[in-house]
C-alpha cells in the first residue's frame, strides 16, 4: 500500500490491513521508524450490534480495560475529528491463527481465564473472538479495546471458548465468505 493517514498532525504510512471488525479497519502503519496500529472507525451497518459514538467508546473502553488490569496495547494517539486511533503494535500470531493451523492454545487458556476473572470483577466482558488475542513474548494480549457490561451469556466460558478450538462454531466461521 502506498497510502498515508494523518492523526494529530502526524503522517502514518500504511503498510497493510490487519483486520476489519464491527467498529473499524485496523492497519499496520509506520511513523518515525516505529510500527503501530492505526484504526479507522467506520459507520457501516452491523445487524447484531448497536453503537453510539464509536471513537468515544474506544477511549472509554481502553480506560476500563486498563483499570481492570487487562493486558492491552498502549493507546498512543487519537483524533476525534478523523475518528482514528493509534495504538501500540503487538507482534505475534492471533489465537485464531493458532487454532486454524492446529497449534495448541492450551498454554494461553490460563491467561485467558485470568483476564476473564479480572474483567468480570470489573463488571466487563471482552470480545472473546480469537482474532482479538495475540500471543507475544509468551503472553496473551487483548488487542481490541471493545468491552461490554458483564453477562454470563457472553463470558469466556459460555461463549468465547467455543472459538478457541476447532469446534463446529469455529469451523462454520472458517466457511463464511
Amino acid at each position: 500500500m502506498d497510502e498515508t493517514m494523518t492523526v494529530c498532525g502526524k503522517d502514518y504510512r500504511i503498510i497493510r490491513l490487519l483486520g476489519y471488525g464491527k467498529g473499524g479497519y485496523s492497519y499496520l502503519a509506520e511513523c518515525g521508524g516505529r510500527e503501530v496500529v492505526l484504526k479507522q472507525i467506520h459507520h457501516e451497518p452491523c445487524s447484531y450490534y448497536t453503537f453510539g459514538n464509536k471513537i468515544e467508546a474506544e477511549l472509554h473502553d481502553y480506560e476500563r480495560l486498563k483499570n481492570a488490569g487487562i493486558r492491552v496495547p498502549a493507546l498512543l494517539a487519537f483524533d476525534t475529528e478523523t475518528e482514528r486511533i493509534v495504538k501500540e503494535y503487538v507482534e505475534g500470531e492471533t489465537i485464531f491463527e493458532l487454532v486454524k493451523n492446529d497449534i495448541p492454545v492450551e498454554p494461553y487458556l490460563f491467561e485467558a481465564r485470568k483476564a476473564a476473572a479480572q474483567a468480570k470483577a470489573a463488571g466487563l466482558n471482552l470480545d472473546w473472538f480469537p482474532t482479538n488475542f495475540v500471543v507475544c513474548g509468551g503472553h496473551l494480549w487483548y488487542v481490541d479495546y471493545e468491552c461490554n457490561p458483564y453477562s454470563d451469556e457472553w463470558s469466556f466460558e459460555t461463549w468465547g471458548v467455543r472459538y478457541w478450538s476447532k469446534t463446529p462454531e469455529f469451523l462454520a466461521h472458517l466457511e463464511r465468505p
